[in-house]
């Protein structure tokens, strides 16, 4: 395809292109290098950004940004692209013989949208039904928030927390539901700064009507304290 016709089917397709595969596209080279060395790359590259756009980079308040941004996108908001950083989900045995759903709900959750690299700021749903095994719950949040720190589509995020959590807890009976909004919406193409997208993903008994109806009971329930 020439680049001219590349360019504008990337333009046409704007955000609605989203990959089939629910694990995040990696190079197989991608840890073969130090987080240091990836920040000393990608200091360059930031340097040379910001140098292009016509930034005077000797100005106080500007020097150290390339070397910021470069730290906060290894360590802090793509930190969740390095398997070392998944967190350990301990289990437990359901000793209650609890066996109703549990839902941890308004869950804060940041993470950056792969099309623009713009934060994605919302709040994630999480429920499961024990099969005679239980997670501690802030890990929930954990591997929540583990999987929204890497470039990331909604939908794909959605996924992977249910594919997680059906992995700790040996069940099929996890779902979740995401409401967020994108700044690439809300601060630039449309910036239409009231909308927010909502994506879900129910496994096992979840897709049963009456228990998926209950979950949306559960996080629907005005908290208060």
């Amino acid at each position: 395809m020439k680049k001219d016709n590349f360019d504008e089917a990337i333009d046409e397709m704007g955000d609605a292109f989203v990959s089939p595969n629910t694990d995040t596209p990696m190079r197989k080279d991608a840890f073969d290098i130090s987080d240091q060395e990836k920040i000393e790359s990608i200091q360059k590259d930031v340097k040379s950004i910001l140098e292009t756009l016509g930034l005077d980079l000797t100005d106080d308040s500007l020097k150290g940004t390339p070397k910021r941004v470069a730290k906060m996108f290894v360590n802090e908001i793509f930190g969740g692209l390095h398997p070392e950083g998944k967190p350990k989900a301990s289990t437990f045995q359901n000793k209650y013989k609890y066996g109703e759903m549990l839902v941890e709900k308004n869950i804060t959750l940041y993470s950056t949208c792969e099309h623009h690299l713009l934060p994605i700021v919302g709040k994630a749903h999480v429920g499961y039904i024990s099969n005679g095994t239980v997670v501690g719950l802030s890990k929930m949040n954990r591997i929540v928030d583990y999987y929204a720190k890497r470039p990331q589509v909604q939908e794909r995020l959605t996924m992977q927390i249910v594919k997680e959590l059906q992995e700790v807890l040996g069940t099929e009976d996890v779902a979740c539901v995401i409401d967020a909004k994108h700044l690439c919406v809300n601060s630039r193409g449309i910036r239409d700064i009231e909308s927010s997208t909502v994506t879900s993903e129910y496994g096992g008994r979840f897709k049963d009507p009456e228990a998926r109806r209950d979950f949306l009971d559960y996080i629907n329930l005005e908290t208060e304290f």
